[in-house]
């Protein structure tokens, strides 16, 4: 079977859902995940959305 609607919920997003990462400062990774990172809303990538969560408990 085909796989045409993989990724189109980014397909939208700026870059295609691609930035830096303001936690880990990566470059040209997916931003998917929206976290609040002090105080404000951010997209974090998902290395760093799995360690806020991890520390939150």
């Amino acid at each position: 079977m085909s796989k045409a609607h993989r990724g189109s919920g980014i397909r939208t997003e700026v870059n295609h859902g691609r930035g830096d990462c303001p936690v880990c400062k990566r470059t040209a990774v997916k931003l998917l995940f929206e976290t609040t990172v002090e105080g404000e809303k951010v997209k974090v990538c998902k290395a760093c959305n799995a360690k806020l969560k991890a520390a939150a408990k």
